[in-house]
């Protein structure tokens, strides 16, 4: 969440800057490093449960991680299309 932080910051500080596209494609970097983190945190989060012992812990719901994984990475998609068609 950090780097989708990063993305619209930089996206936001250096729109002066010219080439403009040089800056758009900066924060597309970091929003896309952002998608990548959560879908791979959302499969290690999965696996790890899966290897948990059932006996010991009150089972986890792994739609929870799977759906925050989407719906950041899907607003991270968002802003990539945001900062290159509205900006």
């Amino acid at each position: 969440m950090a780097s989708i932080g990063i993305g619209v910051g930089f996206s936001a500080l250096f729109r002066p800057v010219e080439p403009t596209w040089v800056a758009k494609a900066i924060a597309t970097l970091f929003f896309l490093l952002a998608a990548f983190l959560i879908i791979s945190a959302e499969r290690r989060a999965c696996a790890l449960q899966a290897r948990l012992n059932a006996h010991k812990i009150h089972d986890l719901a792994t739609m929870n991680f799977r759906v925050m994984a989407i719906v950041i990475s899907v607003g991270a998609m968002s802003l990539i299309v945001a900062i290159w068609w509205l900006t």
